[in-house]
């Protein structure tokens, strides 16, 4: 299932206000990939006059938010989806706007065959962080489930 940037981000932005705190932009939206950027931001600003720690997280993990939506929105009447746990891992310092492109670690298809056998399943969404000159300036993974609405 692919849905339109609007369509998703405009979900996200209503259900999860930290979305709309940020000022996140939905570039890409699909079951593929998912990608949004976090604008430069004075407000959201850390000691070096970069994009804060927190901001950069809070951007990678809605860019997994996004494409758990985009894979997996039409099985929302059956499970609900929630993120498990996280890692990240800052690796160059970031300024400027920056970017988050995410990717699910797992086929679509062997999640909802888990959830098809009754399972909860579990799968990775691993995220890349950029700064506008492409260089990689952080990397997330983030560990969602498909709990099976009772």
């Amino acid at each position: 299932m692919s849905q339109s940037p609007t369509s998703t981000g405009d979900l996200l932005a209503a259900t999860v206000p930290m979305v709309r705190t940020l000022n996140l932009e939905f570039e890409e939206t699909g079951a593929e990939r998912a990608v949004l950027r976090l604008p430069d931001q004075p407000a959201y600003h850390n000691h070096v006059g970069g994009p804060h720690a927190g901001a950069m997280f809070t951007l990678a993990e809605s860019a997994s938010g996004a494409i758990v939506l985009a894979a997996f929105g039409d099985q929302l009447g059956r499970a609900t989806p929630l993120a498990v746990r996280s890692e990240i891992a800052y690796k160059k310092l970031a300024m400027g706007p920056v970017t988050a492109t995410a990717e699910l670690g797992r086929p679509a298809a062997e999640i909802l065959a888990e959830l098809d056998a009754g399972a909860r399943p579990e799968f990775p969404v691993r995220v890349s962080i950029t700064r506008e000159d492409g260089a990689e300036t952080g990397e997330m993974t983030i560990w969602w489930t498909l709990r099976p609405n009772k």
